[in-house]
C-alpha cells in the first residue's frame, strides 16, 4: 500500500540509514509496530513509489528507547552547524546556505535535543534506567559479521573521505540541482545486513522531484554522507580529526612542525573532558592532569598473543587516545589459552583485527586501528609509546635506536611472557621527567616549636607520627613569630623522627616562634636517563628483584631469553616442549653468549632451569599475560604521563615452583590439537585434567572477579562436566564499575553482576561449567552453601573488597580445611596470601592495625584538616536528610510504638531524636520551594556563623587551658564566622543544593527558576535572617575521648514525656497520609546534589577554619569513601594468584613453593615470600593448629565429653556453644546438666536447632592442663547423627 501526503504532514519520529554503496542517506520516516516504514514520494511518477521495511531498534516502546534516536539526530545536525560554519570560507555567499547553516541546522539540532530531554524526563518519572544507543550498524564495503560499530563507522569514513571532499560544493550548491551518486563497484553476490540497500540513479536522488524541503533534502544526503563518521566521531567525549585517523591508518613520519604537540602539557590542554562517573576509581588515583595527558596519548601494540591483548585491554580501559595493534600473524589455536578476545571461529583470521570488534566494547572513546603488514621504524613517530611483545632481539634494537634518538623521544617498551617466564625491558628516551615518583599525598605535620638554633629543631604536636625521611624537601606557611619560614622556599630535613626533625638552616637570627604553622612535604621532580637496548643488554647494570630467594635469577634469565632469541633465528622456531635435544641446543646459545661476556660472565649457570624454560618457551600462559599484562601497561602510562617511577631497565621474573612437583614425561607433553595446547606444552595433560575437574568457589564479581573469570576460563577451570565454578555477588553493576570490570557494558548496568560476569566468561569458554548466585556468603546464607556444598570444594577463591566478608570466608575455609586464595589491590598497590591447609598461617592470623579515626570533638569543634570536614559533612548530610525524615516516618507509622521507645531508652539521645523530629515537623517544616529556600539560608547562618560566635565566644583567642597554656595551641585553629553573600557562587551553590534536597525529602517539586543564579538569589534576599546572641554557660565538648556529644541531664524522663506530648499534638495538625522522603547518600551520580551538598558544608567549613579548600571530585574520593583502583594493578594482582592455583590443584608442593606477594606498580616494587607457618601448639605428645578440628562421631553427654578431654590430659572447666555457656565448673547448677546430651543442652541452653542438613553440633571448650596452664584446644565437633 502506497499513501500519498504532503510534506507537511510528515511527522518525523526517528531517522533510519540506508547505505548505498558508498553513500548514506538518512530517509525521514515513522514507526509502525516494531518496524519502520520509509516513505519516498515523488510527485506524478509511481514508478518511484515504494515502501521499504527496515528492522528498528526501536523494539520496546518509543517513550523507552526513542531518546537515543533524538540524541543521535540532535548531535548530527549540531556537527553539520558546526562543520558548515568552520568552512563558511569556502562557501557560496548565498542566503540559502546561511539559512542552511544558521536556522535548518542550528535549530533542527535544539528541537531534537528538547524532544529527548522530554523523553528522557519522562522515562525517568516512569521509572527504570535510560540507555543511549545508536540508531543502526552503518555498512559498509568491508562488511563482515564480528565486527562492531565502531570499526564500521571508522572504515566507512576513511573509504567516504576522498568522496567528500570532492562532492562537497555540489552538495552546498544542490539546492535544486542534481546530486549523482558516485561509487565504487561492490562485487556482485555480496550481501548486506541489517538493513536494506537501494540502487541508486541519478532520477532517484532528484531532489526537486521530492516533496520534502530542498534544504531539508540537501542535509539529509550531507548527513547520511558523514553518518558513518558521526556515529563513529559524535559519542566520544575527544574531538579527533579524519585526518588524524587516515595517519594513523598510513602511518606517515609526523611533520616536523607537529612534533613538540605530543609533550605532556600539550596533550593534557587538548584532551576533553574527564567522565568522573566512569573513571572516578582511575582519577582517585592518577588525578585529573595525569587522565588529561593519557586522553592525548597515541600509543602501538605489537603483538596479539596473550600478554599483547591484556596489555591492550588495560590501556583501553585507562582510556588512551588510540591504540594501534600490529600483529602479521594468524589466530591458531594455541591463542585461545591466553587471549580472551579470540574465539575458535578466529582461528586462521589476522590475530590483531580479530581482535578489534571485542577490544572496542571496552570503550568507546579510544581509537583502535590495526597494521597487519611489516612494520617499520618510521612508521613509530605517530606515537607516544610502542610495546613489542614478540620481536627478535636485532629489530628491537633496530626499533629502540629509533625511538631513543627520536625528537621527542618515543618510549619503548620490550616484554615477553615465555612459558613460566616473563621479562621487560624499557627505555624512555636520554633524558624522562618523572612528574611524581610514587604518586602519594604529600606529608604534612602540624608544628608545635622551631628553636632558634643552628641546625634549627622543629617539634610537631604528636597528632599524629611525621613520614617525613632525611633528605626530603619541605615548606612551612602559617608560621607566627618566625615569618622568615613562610616564604615558601623548599628546606631540606634531616634527623626525621616519628614527632620532629632538623633543618639544614640557621634561625639564631630569625624571630622567636609564637604559634601555628604547617609543614609539608615538597615532591621535586625526578630526571631518569635510560639506554639503549643495544647499550643495556650488555651491560644491564641492577635488576629489578622480585624475589629475594632467587637472587642469583634474573641474570641467568637475561642470558636465556637472548639464547632463545639466537635459537628462534636460526631454526626459524620455538624449542619443541620436552625435547632434550631442543633444550640442549639452548643450553649451548646461552653458554656461548656467556663466555662472550669476559670478566661479567656468570660463574655457573643452571641447566636444569634452562630446560624448563626451553620446553615451555612457546606457550604463553594466561596468568603469565595477566601478570605481565598489568606490568607492562603501567609501564605505559607512566610513560605517556610521567606519573610514578618507571621500571628501570630490565625485569625479570619466573614461577617455576608452579610446575608439578613430579617430573613431567615427554608423553605427558603430547598435544591434544586443543585450546589448551600451550598449557599442556607446560604442566602436562594430567594437570590439565585437574583444572578441567576441579570444583571452584569464587567469591565476588566485581573488579577482581572478572579477571579472575577470565582467568579461569581461559585455563579451562571447571571446564568439563565433573567441574564447577560456583559464583556468587549479591552487588549490581554501575557505571564506575565499566573502566576496570571489563566483562561488563553500559547495556549491564543495574544488572546482577554474577550473573553478567558468568555469562561473559562462558563467552570466553563455552565449555566453562559456571554457576552464577546472587547471596552474599554469610552466616545467614549457611543453607544456600552449606556442608554439602563446602565440603565439595577444591579451592576457594577470594574476589572481595571488605574485611568483614574476607574473614568469614577465612573461617570457613579453615573450617572446612580447603585453600583459600586471597588478593586485593590499593591503587597502584596489590597484594596476594595463599591460605593452604596445614601448611600456612590462615587470612584471620594477622590483622591490619584499624584506621585511626578523628576525635569527635575535634570533627565537631577544631577540625584541622579537610577530611575532619568533610567527615562533618558526611554526618551532617546524612543526619538532616535521611536519620531525621526516617525517624518522622517511623513516628507516624507507629506513634504509640515510637513514644514507648523513646521512654524506654529514656537518655540524651533519645531527647536529641525527638527535639529533631518536632524542629523537622513544627518550625522547620517546608510546605513551599521559598521555604526550603528559608530553611536552607537559615541553616546557612546557624553552621557556618552562629555556632562559629557561640564557640569564639566560649573559648575566646586569648582562652587558657586549666594548666596555663593557650587554648588556640595546635592542632586548634581558631575560626571566623563567615558573612553570607549572594554575589559569593560557592554560597549561593550550598543554598541551591540544600534547597533542592530539602525540597526532595518533603515532595515539593523543584522549579526551574531555582538554578537561575539571580532568581535564586532574590528568593534568598526575601529571607529573614534573626540576630543572634551568644549565650553564656554552653558546654562545647573538649574531650578527645567523648564519644557522644549530647549531654545527659537529671530530667531526661520528663523532658522526654514533654517532648512526646508535643510531637502528638503537632502530629494532628499533619494532613492525612503525610509522610517525608529519606535521602540515602549516592557519590556516583552528578545530577543528584549530594555531592554539591556535602563539597558545600566541608568548603564552608575549611574557611571558617582557614583551611584550603577542596573540589567536588576531591570530596566525593574522602566523604564517599572511594577506594582508588585501576585494571593494572588488578591484572597482575590475579595472575599472581592464578600462577599459585596450579601449585594447590596440582597438589604436593611444600610451604616453600608457595608465594605471597606485596606489589606496588608506582615503584615499581615486587616483594615475594614464602607464605608464614601456621602457629603450632603442643600438649604432651600432641601438637595442633589452627586447622586441626577434633571430631567425635558419638551422641554425647557433657560428662562424657569431660571424660573424653580428661583422657588427653586435659582438664575442662568450661564448655560454649555459640554465644551460650553449655556448661562452667564454677556454677554449682550447671552439675545438673553433666548427664544431658551435649546436643540436648544446647538445644535448651542456646536454643540452637541443628538444620537438616548438619550431622553435628560444633562446641568451643576451654582446658587446663595438669599444672593449671590454659591450654588452646581445636573446636570439638560432636557427630550425633
Amino acid at each position: 500500500m502506497v499513501e500519498h501526503f504532503p510534506s507537511n504532514s510528515i511527522k518525523r519520529k526517528c531517522f533510519t540509514r540506508t547505505v548505498f554503496p558508498t553513500l548514506s542517506i538518512l530517509i525521514h520516516h515513522e514507526q509502525i509496530s516494531n518496524h519502520i516504514i520509509i516513505r519516498q514520494h515523488v510527485k506524478h511518477d509511481p514508478n518511484v513509489l515504494r515502501i521499504l521495511k527496515v528492522e528498528t531498534y526501536l523494539q520496546s516502546g518509543y517513550a523507552t528507547q526513542g531518546h537515543s534516536v533524538e540524541y543521535n539526530a540532535s548531535y548530527a545536525y549540531h556537527f553539520l552547524f558546526a562543520y558548515f560554519d568552520r568552512d563558511k570560507k569556502d562557501l557560496p555567499s548565498k542566503s540559502s546556505f546561511l539559512q542552511l547553516r544558521d536556522r535548518f541546522f542550528k535549530e533542527s539540532s535544539d528541537e531534537e535535543r528538547d524532544h529527548a530531554e522530554k523523553l528522557m524526563k519522562y522515562q525517568n518519572t516512569r521509572g527504570g534506567r535510560v540507555r543511549l544507543q545508536s540508531i543502526v550498524t552503518p555498512l559498509t564495503e568491508f562488511d563482515h559479521p564480528e565486527k562492531g560499530d565502531a570499526l564500521y563507522a571508522m572504515e566507512l569514513a576513511l573509504a567516504l573521505e576522498k568522496l567528500v571532499n570532492e562532492k562537497l560544493h555540489n552538495l552546498h550548491a544542490g539546492c535544486g540541482t542534481l546530486i549523482r551518486c558516485c561509487s565504487r563497484k561492490r562485487p556482485e553476490g555480496r550481501k548486506h545486513r541489517g538493513v536494506a540497500r537501494l540502487s541508486c540513479t541519478s532520477r532517484d536522488l532528484d531532489l526537486t522531484r521530492l516533496p520534502f524541503p530542498p534544504q531539508a533534502l540537501a542535509a539529509a544526503a550531507v548527513l547520511g554522507l558523514l553518518g558513518g563518521l558521526l556515529l563513529y566521531m559524535l559519542p566520544r567525549k575527544r574531538g579527533v580529526d579524519a585526518g588524524e585517523v587516515q595517519d594513523l591508518r598510513n602511518k606517515a613520519p609526523r611533520p616536523a612542525q607537529d612534533q613538540g604537540k605530543d609533550d605532556p602539557a600539550h596533550m593534557a590542554a587538548r584532551a576533553p573532558e574527564i567522565d568522573e562517573d566512569l573513571h572516578s576509581r582511575q582519577l582517585a588515583v592518577y588525578g585529573r592532569e595525569t587522565m588529561k595527558r593519557l586522553f592525548g596519548s597515541n600509543v602501538l601494540v605489537s603483538g596479539l598473543q596473550g600478554l599483547g591483548a591484556e596489555i591492550a585491554k588495560n590501556l583501553v580501559l585507562a582510556g588512551v587516545k588510540s591504540v594501534t595493534l600490529h600483529d602479521d600473524g594468524e589466530v591458531d589455536l594455541w591463542d585461545l589459552s591466553s587471549n580472551f578476545f579470540l574465539s575458535e571461529k578466529d582461528v586462521g583470521q589476522n590475530r590483531a583485527q580479530a581482535c578489534v570488534p571485542k577490544l572496542q566494547e571496552l570503550n568507546n572513546a579510544v581509537i583502535i586501528s590495526t597494521i597487519t603488514g611489516d612494520l617499520t621504524k618510521e612508521q613509530l613517530s605517530n606515537f607516544q609509546a610502542v610495546v613489542f611483545t614478540d620481536i627478535s632481539i636485532e629489530k628491537a634494537v633496530e626499533f629502540d635506536d629509533y625511538c631513543h634518538s627520536h625528537q621527542p623521544p618515543i618510549a619503548f617498551i620490550k616484554s615477553e611472557v615465555r612459558g613460566l617466564f616473563g621479562s621487560v625491558f624499557c627505555d624512555f628516551g636520554p633524558e624522562f621527567t618523572v612528574l611524581d615518583v610514587d604518586g602519594e599525598e604529600p606529608h604534612t605535620g602540624i608544628v608545635a616549636s622551631i628553636s632558634n638554633d643552628n641546625p634549627a629543631l622543629v617539634s610537631c604536636v604528636d597528632d599524629e607520627r611525621l613520614e617525613f625521611q632525611d633528605g626530603d624537601l619541605v615548606i612551612f606557611s602559617e608560621v607566627h613569630g618566625m615569618t622568615e619560614l613562610n616564604d615558601g622556599i623548599p628546606r631540606k630535613i634531616k634527623s626525621a623522627r616519628p614527632y620532629s626533625f632538623t633543618l639544614e638552616e640557621d634561625t639564631t637570627s630569625y624571630g622567636t616562634y609564637i604559634r601555628g604553622g604547617i609543614v609539608t612535604q615538597v615532591k621535586p621532580p625526578k630526571v631518569l636517563k635510560f639506554r639503549t637496548l643495544k647499550e643495556a643488554i650488555k651491560e644491564p647494570g641492577e635488576f629489578l628483584m622480585s624475589d629475594f630467594s632467587k637472587f642469583d635469577r634474573p641474570p641467568l634469565l637475561h642470558l636465556a631469553f637472548q639464547a632463545l632469541d639466537k635459537f628462534r633465528t636460526e631454526l626459524l622456531r620455538f624449542p619443541i616442549a620436552g625435547s632434550a635435544d631442543d633444550a640442549q641446543k639452548l643450553i649451548d646459545f646461552a653458554i656461548s653468549i656467556n663466555e662472550s661476556l669476559g670478566e661479567s660472565k656468570l660463574e655457573e649457570i643452571d641447566k636444569k632451569l634452562l630446560q624448563h624454560f626451553a620446553s615451555g618457551s612457546r606457550a604463553v600462559l594466561n596468568p603469565m599475560a595477566a601478570m605481565f599484562g598489568g606490568i607492562v601497561g603501567q609501564e605505559v602510562v607512566k610513560a605517556c604521563s610521567g606519573k610514578f617511577h618507571p621500571l628501570y631497565q630490565f625485569f625479570y621474573f619466573d614461577s617455576v615452583e608452579s610446575l608439578p612437583v613430579e617430573p613431567l614425561e615427554a608423553s605427558d607433553l603430547k598435544l591434544e590439537n586443543s585450546r589448551y595446547d600451550a598449557q599442556i606444552s607446560v604442566f602436562g595433560a594430567k594437570l590439565q585434567k585437574k583444572l578441567e575437574q576441579s570444583k571452584i568457589f569464587m567469591v565476588g564479581s566485581g573488579a577482581l572477579g572478572c579477571e579472575f573469570l577470565k582467568n579461569l576460563a581461559l585455563m579451562g577451570i571447571s571446564c568439563s562436566e565433573n567441574g564447577k565454578l560456583t559464583v556468587t555477588d549479591d552487588d549490581v553493576i554501575e557505571k564506575s564499575n565499566l573502566s576496570r570490570q571489563f566483562l561488563f557494558r553500559d547495556w549491564n548496568i543495574g544488572q546482577p553482576k554474577s550473573t553478567v560476569a558468568a555469562t561473559a566468561a562462558m563467552a570466553i569458554n563455552p565449555k566453562l561449567h559456571v554457576e552464577a548466585l546472587q547471596n552474599r556468603a554469610s552466616p545467614e546464607t549457611e543453607n544456600v552453601f552449606n556442608d554439602a556444598f563446602w565440603e565439595s570444594l577444591d579451592v576457594v577463591v577470594n574476589a572481595l573488597d571488605n574485611v568483614t566478608a574476607r574473614m568469614y570466608i577465612d573461617s570457613r575455609c579453615v573450617y572446612f580445611q580447603k585453600p583459600l586464595l586471597e588478593s586485593g589491590t590499593l591503587g597502584a598497590k596489590c597484594n596476594t596470601q595463599m591460605v593452604i591447609p596445614h601448611l600456612t598461617e590462615n587470612y584471620g592470623a594477622s590483622r591490619d592495625p584499624p584506621e585511626k579515626q578523628a576525635p569527635m570533638c575535634t570533627v565537631h569543634s577544631f577540625p584541622h584538616n579537610i577530611d575532619h570536614c568533610l567527615t562533618w559533612a558526611r554526618s551532617e548530610f546524612e543526619g538532616l536528610l535521611e536519620k531525621t525524615p526516617t525517624e518522622v516516618n517511623a513516628f507516624l507509622s507507629n506513634p504509640s510504638g515510637y513514644a514507648t521507645a523513646a521512654r524506654t531508652a529514656g537518655d540524651a539521645q533519645a531527647r536529641d531524636q525527638l527535639e529533631r523530629v518536632i524542629e523537622c515537623l513544627d518550625r522547620d517544616k517546608c510546605e513551599t520551594f521559598q521555604d526550603c529556600i528559608t530553611w536552607a539560608r537559615l541553616k546557612f547562618e546557624d553552621y557556618f556563623a552562629n555556632r562559629v560566635k557561640q564557640l569564639t565566644f566560649t573559648f575566646p583567642e586569648d582562652a587558657m587551658t586549666s594548666s596555663g597554656a593557650p587554648f588556640w595551641s595546635a592542632p586548634k585553629r581558631f575560626p571566623r564566622p563567615l558573612e553570607f553573600s549572594s554575589a559569593d557562587p560557592s554560597h549561593l551553590n550550598f543554598l541551591l543544593a540544600a534547597s533542592i534536597l530539602r525540597a526532595e525529602t518533603f515532595g515539593i517539586p523543584t522549579p526551574d527558576w531555582a538554578k537561575n543564579p539571580k532568581k535564586l538569589s532574590e528568593a534568598v534576599d526575601k529571607v529573614i535572617v534573626p540576630d543572634f546572641q551568644p549565650k553564656q554557660g554552653v558546654k562545647i565538648e573538649t574531650d578527645e575521648k567523648a564519644t557522644n556529644l549530647s549531654s545527659a541531664s537529671v530530667d531526661d524522663a520528663a523532658v522526654i514525656e514533654e517532648l512526646i506530648a508535643k510531637l502528638e499534638a503537632i502530629s494532628k495538625t499533619l494532613p492525612s497520609g503525610f509522610h517525608m522522603n529519606p535521602i540515602q547518600f549516592e557519590k556516583d551520580d552528578d545530577t543528584n546534589f549530594h555531592m554539591d551538598l556535602i563539597a558545600g558544608f566541608a568548603n564552608m567549613r575549611a574557611r571558617n577554619y582557614s583551611i584550603p579548600e577542596v573540589d567536588k571530585l576531591k570530596a566525593k574520593f574522602i566523604a564517599g569513601r572511594i577506594i582508588p583502583a585501576i585494571a593494572t594493578s588488578t591484572a597482575m594482582a590475579t595472575g599472581l594468584v592464578c600462577l599459585e592455583l596450579y601449585k594447590v590443584l596440582a597438589g604436593g608442593h611444600k610451604v616453600e613453593d608457595y608465594r605471597n606477594t606485596f606489589a606496588n606498580l608506582a615503584i615499581p616494587l615486587f616483594s615475594m615470600a614464602e607464605p608464614v607457618p601456621p602457629k603450632t601448639i603442643k600438649h604432651q605428645d600432641m601438637s595442633w593448629t589452627v586447622w586441626d578440628r577434633w571430631t567425635i562421631t558419638d551422641n554425647l553427654t557433657l560428662r562424657e565429653l569431660l571424660e573424653w578431654l580428661k583422657e588427653k590430659g586435659l582438664n575442662a572447666y568450661s564448655i560454649s556453644c555459640g554465644t551460650s555457656l553449655l556448661y562452667n565448673s564454677m556454677f554449682p547448677r550447671h552439675k545438673e546438666r553433666l548427664d544431658k546430651k551435649v546436643v540436648d543442652v544446647a538445644r535448651e541452653v542456646a536454643k540452637v536447632e541443628v538444620p537438616s542438613y548438619r550431622r553435628h553440633l560444633d562446641v568451643v571448650v576451654a582446658c587446663e592442663d595438669d599444672d593449671d596452664n590454659d591450654v588452646d584446644i581445636p573446636l570439638v565437633s560432636i557427630y550425633f547423627r
